[in-house]
């Protein structure tokens, strides 16, 4: 069965990133041409969902937006940023071909860079 997962790591910190806000929108628009907001969660102690983001017959094909609070995590962990920040949410766009799959989007963040990557 299809999934997507997601897993945030504090680089800077050399930890998992918990208490993370996390929403996902689905791409394919609404009527009045917005994406479509999925849900919101926060990241656990190991910097994970408890859950998958999405599974089964609710993980469709098609277009999917992350969008990570970073500024705020960052902020509450005790970071100095400027009043406005380098990195405030990070949102990373990707398409899902084969919802029969696992998607694991996990994202390395610091106060000035990140990465992400398809995982397993």
């Amino acid at each position: 069965m299809g999934r997507l997962t997601t897993h945030v790591l504090d680089t800077a910190r050399g930890q998992p990133a918990a208490g993370l806000a996390i929403d996902l929108y689905r791409m394919n628009k609404s009527a009045d041409g917005a994406p479509v907001k999925v849900l919101s969660t926060t990241t656990n102690d190991d910097g994970r969902c408890d859950a998958p983001l999405l599974e089964g017959k609710d993980f469709v094909r098609g277009q999917y937006r992350l969008v990570f609070g970073v500024a705020e995590y960052l902020k509450r962990n005790g970071d100095s940023l400027p009043e406005v920040p380098f990195l405030d949410d990070v949102l990373i766009d990707f398409g899902v071909d084969n919802p029969t799959q696992h998607f694991h989007v996990p994202l390395l963040l610091s106060a000035y860079g990140y990465s992400t990557y398809r995982g397993s």
